[in-house]
């Protein structure tokens, strides 16, 4: 399928009208819908007083630390999007989305379940005059995406709202033959980030509470992929969220930390890869 082929059929997925896209989905998924809309909504966003920042928010101080993850991730993506068809998998405000298109995609795909994060991110796009994306709403479980249409996937911070027994599935289908898929996501064994967690209900949905990403996931992936590199990041760079000084001796000590089996556990993130294994 060429571009302007696939352009045409994420048209007729953006035709679906409201009413046929609310009747498509679960109770579970339409919780999503409404938390997410509610948590990228930057009008009300901004209108926050503090206090109600700080109850659905506060986590977001700790992501002035990740520049370690962040930049291999720019890296990967200047690696493996030019000239390629991308996807950001349930994209949110299309931040991967519009850093493919500036590396070069052919195509740079987003979706996610929430209008307003489709409009944030059609609308960044815009004003970066980006006229290689395509933003629309669609359900990670069933995108509606042709078969073998997508060569390059990133998942950011998105699998754990997902079953991943519908979710590994769909994106194999959709993945080109030689394609790959990186993932992004937090990892479910530190204690103290768990207990943090526990103590901050209102900045997630009860799924993704109870679906954080382990090494047992990542097994399971490779029912349908074959694995690459997988990395952990940031064992202790996000205490600089609280000492901003301290944030290159911290990354130093992570850079260590990550290389020890057992400690690397500990990590908050971590990376890895999915390559098809279909037949080219």
């Amino acid at each position: 399928m060429d571009i302007v082929e696939l352009k045409a059929h994420l048209d007729s997925i953006s035709a679906i009208t409201n009413q046929e896209w609310l009747a498509s989905l679960d109770d579970r998924k339409r919780k999503e819908l409404e938390f997410h809309n509610r948590d990228r909504d930057r009008t009300q966003i901004a209108e926050l007083d503090g206090d109600t920042f700080e109850k659905f928010y506060a986590n977001k101080k700790f992501y002035s630390t990740v520049s370690r993850s962040s930049d291999y991730v720019e890296q990967w993506l200047a690696q493996h999007a030019r000239g390629k068809v991308f996807l950001d998998y349930a994209c949110g405000n299309g931040v991967n989305a519009r850093k493919a298109a500036k590396a070069g995609a052919a195509l740079a795909i987003g979706f996610d379940i929430s209008d307003v994060s489709v409009q944030n991110a059609r609308a960044d796009a815009a004003a970066e005059g980006l006229g290689n994306t395509y933003f629309f709403q669609a359900d990670a479980e069933n995108t509606k995406l042709p078969d073998g249409s997508i060569d390059v996937i990133v998942c950011s911070g998105m699998l754990h709202h997902l079953d991943l027994s519908f979710a590994f599935p769909e994106i194999r289908r959709i993945l080109a033959p030689g394609g790959r898929v990186l993932a992004i996501e937090a990892l479910d064994y530190n204690p103290f980030i768990k207990l943090y967690r526990h103590l901050t209900p209102s900045m997630r949905t009860d799924w993704e509470r109870a679906h954080i990403l382990s090494l047992e996931d990542v097994e399971f992936a490779r029912r349908f992929f074959d694995l690459g590199d997988v990395r952990y990041w940031h064992v202790t760079s996000y205490a600089g969220a609280y000492a901003p000084k301290l944030l290159p001796f911290l990354n130093l000590v992570d850079d260590v930390m990550v290389r020890i089996p057992g400690l690397r556990l500990l990590a908050w993130m971590f990376t890895f890869e999915l390559l098809s294994n279909k037949p080219s």
